[in-house]
């Protein structure tokens, strides 16, 4: 089956208002970026995201944050997004800060059909007893807190339950991807993009190098075409667009110095 759709506005076209999605990326590395503004042109509001976290530097999901097009938020990091800190404080945006293992597992639970699992990560702390703050009401007080969760014995050892995650749609970036959404991801864009791509009903992947089917070795798939029902072709300048959040160099040591 050819997954291939002409253009990245026409991926999106039925997202809805008030969608879930569960959104690949680490950082600012394998972020959906074209998808994501493709999101923001269509004008879609109300959205509930599920990420690692909620992009940076004008980049990835802060596109729509900034706009006010995001209502909920399950993630594990905030970093150093401003705005993404004062919508929470200030009680304009619902947010599940959960460990970041913890998310990675509940996406690929329920791309697995897995409804929850237990976990040690968590026990004894609010992630397990509840009381989180998912919504401030704008003056210092919290509107909504997050409920208590099972805990349970296993071998004298505590476990809270977790439950897998699934959404509308999952937006993913591949280094490469066939006809049919097989799917290969370059590096730590690896980390969460799969996962995503395996909690959405509908999945979207733009990729940076379309192939035809069979070009991809099959032990070299990362992601099989069975969790991706649409694939965009990124242009060679969409491809290059990759911003890098905190560049970091050494100064190169002198000339016939003891580490030289």
């Amino acid at each position: 089956m050819d997954k291939v759709v002409a253009t990245a506005l026409e991926t999106v076209a039925d997202v809805p208002e008030g969608a879930s999605l569960a959104v690949g990326g680490f950082g600012l590395s394998g972020v959906p970026n074209v998808l994501i503004q493709a999101l923001f042109e269509r004008g879609v509001s109300g959205l509930s995201v599920v990420s690692n976290n909620c992009g940076a530097m004008e980049s990835g999901l802060a596109v729509l944050l900034a706009a006010g097009r995001i209502g909920r938020v399950t993630g594990s990091y905030i970093g150093a997004n401003k705005e993404f800190a004062r919508q929470y404080l200030a009680g304009e945006l619902e947010v599940e800060l959960i460990p970041q293992g913890t998310l990675a597992e509940r996406l690929r639970a329920g791309g697995a059909g897995i409804p929850a699992f237990y976990t040690p990560a968590g026990v004894g702390t609010q992630v397990a007893d509840g009381g989180l703050p998912w919504r401030y009401d704008g003056s210092g007080g919290v509107a909504l807190a997050s409920p208590p969760k099972e805990v349970r014995d296993f071998d004298g050892t505590e476990y809270v339950l977790e439950r897998g995650i699934r959404t509308d749609f999952a937006l993913v970036r591949a280094a490469k991807g066939d006809r049919h959404g097989n799917l290969v991801f370059n590096k730590s864009t690896r980390n969460f993009n799969p996962l995503a791509a395996m909690a959405g009903r509908v999945t979207i992947a733009e990729v940076e190098e379309l192939v035809e089917p069979g070009a991809i070795d099959p032990d070299a798939v990362h992601l099989p075409g069975i969790f991706v029902q649409r694939v965009v072709a990124l242009t060679p300048e969409q491809a290059a667009g990759k911003k890098i959040e905190q560049r970091t160099v050494s100064v190169p040591a002198a000339r016939g110095s003891v580490n030289g």
